[in-house]
């Protein structure tokens, strides 16, 4: 975290000093957010990071959430925490899932045995755990960070969307009339350049585009409940998936703080027309339910926080913008929707709040480079081509993890069936398996042998290193902050040592002195070095071995406006620790690479050191 760049301030560091001057909200903003769910928070998060915009977050609900239905972070999730920089908080007050039990009916017929217990994260897929934590509680994270930030951003609460029109002629496109819900009988007008539904699988939003969620119901019921209870099941405080012979089956989640759980409760089917609500499901039912599932062991429940019903059910929508998913060839959408709005499924898999956080954060960069004139509009139809694809692949992972849960075993293997599926899909629920296809800003795979841990499609992997200037042991994530920008990380030959002559070197003279480089092609007159394209490189001798003040001016450029150098830009593999990130992420010593980073940590592109053209008309295809 890089603070005093400007000048030396007292106080809070991470508040800016134009968080308490922010202009006051206007009728015409560059982007209207409708929900503060984690779809909504994390795109407005991410817009406030990287400022230069107007943003307004609208909600129905009087205030911030207090207590949320979600609680799994995936993996992935906390390395998208960490770049908007309050990981920390999270993996501070969750409980962390280090190990699954499985339970299924003993073989003599009588109660329940442990039949297997696993590592949950396999090793080395994330430096981040799987973390579980309240949703409520990660909304205070990214409400803190939006208010301290330049715009000062905070949501506008009591504002239920009551109209939604278009007008493609004008320079804000999108009329939004909102009812006061603070002040009955007023309502308020806002018009905007892009509006982002993020207010539920009721969506509003996507009711005015003319779209539905498409899909079927299982037809089976489920409970979900926390409690504070007294049992004395051995693994009450391991992630649990326990499937009785006659019972049903439940999921036991132990939740942060050492004495709240979580428990996932299979009920009975349902039939006919019947819906979750006609049950009439009590906390009583669900805690005798979960009793007869458990026994012979004992379980008490002592106080119950928070309890529900729900039916499972698979359902997305066609397109994820207001562009018809069958014509979209040249037009620029301005309305989109996230998480809820265009895709729900059951809760099970712990995907919901985590998917749909990846949903804004796909947005938030491309909505910021359209509208700060670094990226071409055609960007913006990227979000529903990528985010669309994923959402299908949840849907039919979900259908699937619901389905094993839900059958009745009848014999050892098919009571297995279930813990090999959850093993082969460790990688998918801990959020790092999502690929993109190519597409404008996903390149080929011609030269991915020079980085084969670095897939082009998939997010950054990544490994620990050491900072060059400091001798400072960090995960070179870490500098894949949320502010916008994309990232080339020149991996380095191994006789390159940063001075002239290198190879690194000489990508970084291409990219300052080249009038066709796409650092002085989308570079502009007064801002930083870093401001488009933010070049970092990693050698591989010991920090010790280098001498700072040989390498190129790029990799410690001057900023700011008092002509500061950043010295945090070059990285050296942590061969204290035995993890050389060469080895571990398959960089081809010989040759070193170029790899390219989008500003949502998905590698783009990977190539050779000296592939500058490749690289020029990469960047070419898009910005401006």
């Amino acid at each position: 975290m890089q603070f005093y760049l400007d000048g030396f301030r007292t106080g809070d560091p991470l508040k800016t000093p134009e968080a308490d001057k922010a202009p006051k909200a206007s009728d015409h903003v560059d982007v209207a957010i409708i929900g503060c769910g984690p779809a909504g928070l994390t795109l407005a998060a991410q817009l406030a990071a990287i400022g230069g915009m107007s943003v307004r977050i609208f909600d129905k609900k009087d205030g911030p959430l207090e207590v949320g239905q979600a609680d799994g972070i995936a993996c992935r999730s906390l390395e998208m925490f960490e770049a908007f920089g309050f990981a920390e908080k999270v993996l501070k007050e969750s409980y962390w899932v280090n190990e699954v039990a499985f339970w299924r009916p003993d073989p003599s017929g009588s109660g329940l045995h442990r039949a297997d217990r696993i590592q949950d994260v396999e090793d080395d897929l994330s430096h981040q755990p799987h973390v579980i934590l309240n949703q409520a509680r990660v909304h205070d994270f990214y409400l803190e960070m939006m208010e301290n930030s330049a715009m000062g951003l905070v949501p506008d609460y009591n504002r239920d969307l009551a109209g939604l029109v278009c007008d493609d002629s004008a320079e804000h496109p999108v009329t939004l009339t909102f009812d006061c819900l603070d002040a009955p009988g007023q309502q308020e007008v806002v018009h905007a350049k892009y509006v982002v539904g993020c207010d539920g699988a009721r969506s509003k939003v996507r009711a005015a585009m003319g779209y539905a969620l498409k899909g079927e119901a299982a037809r089976q019921l489920w409970g979900v409940m926390d409690v504070l209870a007294v049992t004395d099941f051995p693994d009450y405080r391991l992630k649990c998936a326990i499937q009785s012979a006659e019972a049903g089956s439940i999921l036991i989640i132990p939740r942060e703080g050492g004495y709240l759980t979580r428990l996932y409760i299979e009920m009975d089917a349902l039939h006919g027309d019947e819906r979750a609500a006609d049950r009439g499901v009590t906390a009583e039912m669900l805690e005798g339910k979960a009793r007869a599932i458990l026994a012979p062991y004992h379980f008490e429940v002592k106080e119950v926080a928070w309890f529900s019903a729900y039916e499972i059910g698979q359902r997305v929508c066609d397109s994820f913008d207001d562009l018809p998913s069958d014509i979209r060839d040249g037009d620029i959408p301005c309305i989109f929707i996230a998480g809820d709005a265009c895709h729900t499924h059951s809760p099970k898999a712990g995907q919901g709040m985590n998917v749909s956080m990846a949903d804004t954060f796909n947005l938030g960069w491309k909505l910021a480079a359209v509208l700060k004139g670094r990226a071409q509009p055609k960007l913006l139809a990227t979000y529903s081509e990528e985010r669309h694809a994923k959402a299908k692949e949840l849907i039919d992972f979900d259908r699937d993890m619901a389905r094993l849960f839900s059958e009745k075993p009848k014999t050892a293997e098919e009571s297995a069936l279930f813990q090999r599926y959850f093993q082969k899909h460790g990688r998918y629920t801990a959020g790092v398996e999502t690929t993109y296809d190519a597409s404008l800003i996903i390149g080929g795979t011609a030269h991915q042998d020079l980085a084969k841990g670095q897939v082009v499609g998939k997010r950054f992997h990544s490994a620990p290193v050491i900072r060059l200037a400091d001798a400072k042991p960090l995960e070179l994530s870490e500098a894949l902050t949320a502010n916008g920008r994309w990232r080339v990380i020149c991996f380095a030959d191994a006789s390159d040592t940063g001075g002239p002559g290198g190879k690194v070197a000489a990508l970084c003279d291409y990219l300052l002195e080249d009038p066709k480089s796409p650092l002085m092609k989308f570079g502009r007159d007064g801002e930083d070095l870093d401001a488009v394209l933010d070049v970092r490189a990693v050698f591989q001798q010991a920090h010790r071995d280098l001498d700072l003040f040989t390498m190129p001016d790029l990799l410690v450029p001057k900023k700011g406006k008092l002509g500061l150098t950043d010295y945090e830009k070059i990285f050296c593999p942590d061969l204290k620790s035995g993890v050389d990130i060469f080895d571990i992420r398959g960089i081809d010593r010989a040759k070193g690479a170029v790899v390219v980073v989008r500003p949502d940590q998905f590698v783009a592109q990977v190539l050779p050191l000296d592939a500058y053209d490749d690289l020029g008309a990469f960047f070419a295809e898009f910005m401006m």
